[in-house]
């Protein structure tokens, strides 16, 4: 991507965070804020779909979608866009792809500092509001309500293994590999995650933090979580764009418009 400063400084804008030096204490602030004002969210892709796009957005669409229509994207927007507003402040930091049941189908950041390596992920709907260190020598764990997540140290080939488990059960999970990739090395999971039988293509997922929580919308399930207490209700398909604009800020006809073809939804994690 050619640096466009007056693109990063929007971004930034829309961030709440102003442009300074790279420093660990600048990055902590960037992660927190990208984690709170950019949600995960496959609405954005569902409605991009709708106008014939089977590709990330450019880097002006996508933050027009944050800042109209309270869009974020999948990881492959947000942790891409993340690098990229990273790499135009100054910092060492790599794009690089992990792996799930298929390989390559997540991409993270790897940031160094001071000889230190983080990864950084705003694209797994997870409370990684810090970066999360790569140079262990035991497990890092992240706790938010019924869920834990589980930091591995690397292992001989250099990859890091991250857990999500809830109610103490494993439930999914990515090793992510050290090599630097570029954005194009994954023009084909990306196409492939438009297919029309792509699990975000038949489902809903909406995870936005906040201050002191969470608001997560699995398919007819809404959560929401304050100080790690959380309250799950269910919701009807029909109530869908009504809701998602009250809870999180999307225009209820947008949303009307890329999910009003829905009659079933499937899980995510089958």
């Amino acid at each position: 991507m050619m640096y466009n400063k007056k693109l990063f400084d929007k971004y930034l804008k829309l961030l709440g965070v102003e442009r300074s030096f790279p420093s660990y204490d600048l990055l902590c602030q960037i992660i927190r804020e990208h984690l709170i004002n950019v949600p995960f969210e496959n609405i954005s892709k569902l409605f991009f779909k709708k106008q014939g796009k089977n590709y990330i957005p450019d880097l002006s669409t996508y933050l027009e979608g944050i800042e109209k229509y309270n869009f974020g994207g999948t990881c492959y927007a947000n942790n891409y866009y993340l690098y990229s507003l990273l790499k135009s402040l100054g910092y060492e930091v790599k794009l690089c792809g992990a792996d799930m049941k298929k390989p390559d189908v997540h991409i993270i950041c790897i940031v160094t500092i001071d000889h230190n390596e983080y990864i950084l992920d705003c694209g797994y709907a997870a409370p990684f509001s810090e970066p999360l260190p790569r140079d262990l020598q035991s497990d890092f764990e992240i706790s938010s309500g019924l869920e834990k997540y589980i930091i591995k140290p690397k292992d001989e080939f250099g990859r890091t293994k991250v857990e999500q488990h809830f109610n103490d059960e494993l439930q999914h999970w990515y090793v992510a590999k050290p090599q630097r990739r570029e954005i194009d090395d994954f023009r084909n999971v990306i196409e492939d995650s438009y297919s029309d039988e792509a699990i975000f293509m038949n489902a809903i997922r909406i995870t936005k933090f906040l201050e002191n929580g969470s608001l997560v919308l699995k398919n007819l399930h809404l959560t929401e979580t304050i100080n790690n207490k959380s309250s799950t209700i269910k919701i009807l398909l029909k109530d869908m764009p009504a809701i998602i604009q009250e809870k999180f800020g999307m225009p209820a006809d947008i949303v009307e418009r890329a999910v009003g073809h829905f009659k079933d939804l499937k899980n995510i994690y089958d």
